[in-house]
């Protein structure tokens, strides 16, 4: 089963390259099978990793939170199940 986790925050004003710099140095132990990084208006950074649970042992990593200050609210998160054809 692949699970699908969807991490996404907005930068305070004008901090969004910052957020951006901080989001591509974090690592995930273990690494996910895909892991893509979007921006978008109003300085938004979009995270999404593809895991396979088949090969995972314990539980999935996740970004941590970004340092104070640097948000202009709190991140949000989703994850998804893949859905068989």
């Amino acid at each position: 089963m692949t699970t699908t986790l969807m991490w996404e925050a907005r930068a305070a004003e004008g901090r969004g390259a910052e957020l951006l710099d901080w989001v591509r140095g974090q690592t995930l132990d273990p690494a996910p099978a895909r892991r893509e990084t979007f921006t978008a208006a109003a300085d938004r950074v979009l995270v999404i990793t593809w895991w396979d649970a088949d090969g995972i042992d314990g539980p999935i990593a996740e970004l941590p939170e970004p340092p104070a200050g640097l948000l202009h609210r709190p991140v949000h998160r989703w994850r998804f199940q893949r859905v068989p054809e």
